[in-house]
């Protein structure tokens, strides 16, 4: 009996991984060219496939972290596309939140980071994380909280001259 194709419904799992990919390394023309890199690594090696591994989600997060990862060797471009659609009134301060968000993120080790694009980035649940990952899903659960009030810590942090707190993921500012 042949296995079936992982990519046979491709739509959902496209915006999936994108999701991912954007979150790891900002959305616009260089996500989708890497999201388009993840899926030219997924036609080739379609056959190697193995359903008894887990979901073809997981199976293109395994090639997108890949992807990302040699991403981030090779040297990078900066877009703007983020602020597209936003407001001119508005177009500093969201600037400011997308690049001080961004900066606490890279402050977080590599681990955590992947958790973050996994969780929120690829919508994935503690326990599609932990197939992804082939951790378990309490181990995940609690590496996703440490990192998320890691993350919240460094945000609410006033800067080093002492400025109002940061506003936390959510958008919200501390009291």
């Amino acid at each position: 009996m042949a296995a079936r194709d992982p990519l046979e419904n491709s739509a959902p799992l496209i915006r999936r991984v994108y999701s991912y990919v954007a979150y790891r390394i900002g959305d616009g023309p260089d996500a989708e060219d890497l999201t388009s890199e993840v899926f030219e690594r997924a036609l080739r090696y379609r056959k190697s496939y193995d359903p008894a591994r887990g979901t073809p989600l997981a199976w293109l997060l395994g090639i997108a972290r890949r992807c990302v990862e040699d991403a981030f060797r090779r040297p990078r471009t900066s877009t703007i596309g983020a602020l597209e659609g936003a407001s001119p009134e508005n177009v500093e301060a969201e600037a400011v939140q997308r690049l001080t968000l961004a900066a606490a993120i890279e402050r977080l080790d590599e681990r955590a980071r992947d958790l973050l694009a996994l969780r929120y980035g690829a919508d994935l649940g503690a326990r599609q994380i932990g197939v992804v990952l082939g951790l378990k899903t309490n181990a995940v659960e609690v590496a996703l909280h440490r990192a998320v009030s890691r993350l919240r810590t460094d945000l609410q942090e006033p800067d080093a001259k002492g400025a109002a707190p940061r506003p936390d993921p959510a958008g919200r500012t501390s009291p």
